[in-house]
């Protein structure tokens, strides 16, 4: 099996389409009035806007952070920045800032960042992503 989609939750699928279009650099595709396609690398990134689509049901930022690979993490951190993410303060021990590029424990060169909504994402530098499983 493999990953084909994900879903983000987005209150407002235009300042959703600011952010993300600016930080992954794509314009995309709309497929309805509240559901926008990005493509990652063969995985579809979902903005989904449930009211823009008639849906009831409201957003609920996403639990976990999602991680994404990158070949430029300081190009990646300059833009969500300029995009307007809101990056975390804490700093957990043995862990480094979050919200700053930082070279974790566990080998990874990265930096944690929320979206206008309140989901949670992860940028590692491709060279450093941990990739310990075998298919």
């Amino acid at each position: 099996m493999r990953l084909f989609r994900i879903i983000i939750p987005v209150e407002d699928i235009g300042r959703a389409l600011f952010f993300y279009t600016q930080v992954f650099q794509q314009q995309g595709e709309r497929v309805s009035p509240g559901r926008h396609y990005l493509n990652c690398d063969g995985v579809t990134l979902a903005l989904y806007d449930a009211a823009a689509d008639g849906d009831p049901e409201r957003p609920v930022p996403i639990s976990e952070p999602l991680y994404f690979a990158t070949d430029d993490l300081e190009g990646a951190y300059r833009r969500c920045l300029e995009a307007g993410g809101r990056f975390p303060t804490d700093s957990p021990p043995d862990t480094g800032p979050l919200g700053h590029i930082w070279m974790r424990p566990w080998g990874e060169r990265s930096f944690y960042v929320q979206d206008p909504f309140g989901n949670s994402l992860c940028f590692v530098d491709q060279d450093t992503a941990f990739q310990g499983i075998s298919g």
